[in-house]
């Protein structure tokens, strides 16, 4: 079957890679110049960023995409297991380097933090066993499915459902399990994996440590983007073609009545399309790796909108400071993390308040650690993430003057040197620049919020109920977002077609 894809981001290349090996003839429409969404990079003078992703875990979920393939994934693809998780900083001059050996993480928790060791390597052996019912469940098969909550794997999950944390919220829950107040706030921050707030998501999602220290966090060689290089080279060598510069204007389905019997997808005349101008593609299959509101509301003005789910709340954006510092820290590390002194203030800011608190966590990702032709000699590459709201229409011109300010003002005390006397050169992307550059609802980095126990269950399908052969994958659909969950989707997907 003849399939188009819309959108070139990971699960669209990963479903595209699945469907050419079972046959299919894959044709992948990308609006922007370039592969990734938002795993892409840009350069800036004499520096090199990762736009968007920063944390690589799971690579096998990458590998097995050339292993299905019959191909050496290191013929494309290369990878080093970082030897550390994350560097923590806190006001009172705390510093924590976690270690990936769960061990000795554990010891310089009790030595730095005063958290007992034991309740360190409990926690992580208990994320293990509920990602091990979980992944099964809402991870690896579609939840719109009736056989899905009739297979071995649901009634297990039944078995063991107390055990789980779906009735209470993740910080509830670390708050009952470590003894240290910055024990919990360091564990409540993997609630920000999937842009959600550690006071309202619910407890499950304390699976997400597991990924990190019990299989590892990863470097790939060629820097986040290599990610996405290599799927690409791997989709081309199996014959998928891609079309970039090449906006899709509209998906027009089969009509009931059999008079089109097959999709047709309409092209909006583009400048830099490798396609030309505009003109009708026919499809027995459309997969959309476009966020799946602007999907329905742009590319489907004729079809029934599953409106309950697209008017959901949002999940947090980001607002990202790309900074070129004319110095080397050796106190920093690839992944870096300086809290805020009030987490609760700073989630209520962000999702009630929808601004940035005055004093907010801020991630600091340098790749020139690793890849050192990222920045010059004796310089480093900065990735600042701030958490942010989804884009409501707030200043945010007003907003990121302030949170640049107050970011530079943190850091500047925590290393004891002026941040701001540093910065060579600068790009900021915000929830607005993201809705521009990906077709993100709102900027909205992960879908639709997961601040509510029955998110998961809210998430729209990989499919359309109402027009088959219509399909849906990436972070806003089942099972969420993040790189992993991007390409677990590509599974299902693949999987439901063939």
């Amino acid at each position: 079957m003849k399939v188009a894809i819309i959108g070139a981001g990971i699960g669209g290349i990963a479903t595209a890679i699945r469907l050419a090996n079972k046959g299919h003839k894959v044709e992948v429409f990308e609006a922007n110049s370039y592969p990734g969404g938002k795993l892409s990079e840009f350069q800036q003078g004499d520096y090199r960023f990762d736009a968007g992703p920063s944390l690589f875990t799971m690579p096998q979920f990458v590998t097995e995409l050339f292993e299905l393939s019959g191909r050496n994934p290191a013929d494309y693809f290369q990878y080093t297991k970082l030897p550390e998780v994350c560097r923590y900083f806190w006001d009172d001059g705390t510093r924590l380097n976690v270690s990936a050996n769960i061990n000795e993480f554990a010891k310089d928790a009790e030595n730095k933090l005063g958290e007992p060791a034991e309740n360190i390597t409990k926690f992580l052996k208990e994320a293990a066993f509920k990602y091990e019912i979980l992944s099964g469940l809402f991870l690896e098969d579609s939840l719109h499915k009736f056989s899905t909550w009739t297979s071995k794997k649901a009634f297990r999950g039944y078995l063991n459902l107390p055990k789980l944390g779906i009735f209470g919220t993740m910080n509830k829950a670390n708050e009952s399990f470590f003894k240290q107040p910055k024990t919990v706030q360091l564990f409540n921050r993997y609630a920000t994996y999937n842009g959600s707030d550690p006071y309202q998501t619910p407890a499950t999602l304390n699976i997400i440590p597991h990924l990190e220290y019990n299989v590892g966090a990863f470097f790939p060689k060629d820097g986040m983007f290599g990610i996405t290089q290599s799927l690409v080279n791997l989709a081309k060598d199996l014959g998928v073609k891609f079309h970039f510069g090449a906006k899709v204007e509209e998906i027009s389905p089969p009509t009931p009545d059999g008079g089109a019997k097959t999709f047709s997808i309409y092209l909006e005349q583009a400048k830099n399309s490798t396609i030309g101008a505009w003109g009708d593609r026919r499809f027995g299959a459309v997969v959309s790796n476009m966020d799946v509101t602007p999907t329905y509301r742009k590319l489907l003005p004729k079809a029934k909108h599953p409106d309950k789910i697209l008017n959901q709340a949002k999940s947090g954006s980001g607002l990202i400071f790309y900074w070129g510092i004319k110095k080397e820290f050796k106190e920093l590390g690839l992944h870096n993390i300086f809290f805020s002194n009030d987490y609760k203030t700073e989630f209520e800011h962000q999702f009630q308040k929808k601004t940035i608190y005055k004093d907010p966590t801020i991630y600091l990702n340098i790749t020139s650690k690793y890849k050192k032709d990222d920045a010059p000699e004796g310089c480093e590459n900065w990735f600042i993430l701030l958490n942010a709201p989804a884009n409501e229409g707030q200043d945010w011109d007003k907003i990121i003057a302030e949170a640049r300010q107050n970011v530079i003002d943190k850091l500047s005390r925590n290393l004891g040197v002026n941040v701001g006397d540093l910065i060579e050169n600068e790009s900021i992307l915000d929830p607005r620049s993201i809705e521009m550059r990906t077709s993100s609802a709102q900027g909205a980095l992960y879908g639709n919020s997961s601040n509510n126990k029955f998110a998961a269950f809210l998430r729209h399908a990989n499919f359309s109920s109402d027009i088959k052969n219509l399909y849906f994958v990436g972070g806003s659909v089942h099972p969420g977002g993040g790189i992993p969950l991007a390409l677990s989707s590509a599974k299902i997907v693949a999987d439901m077609i063939d």
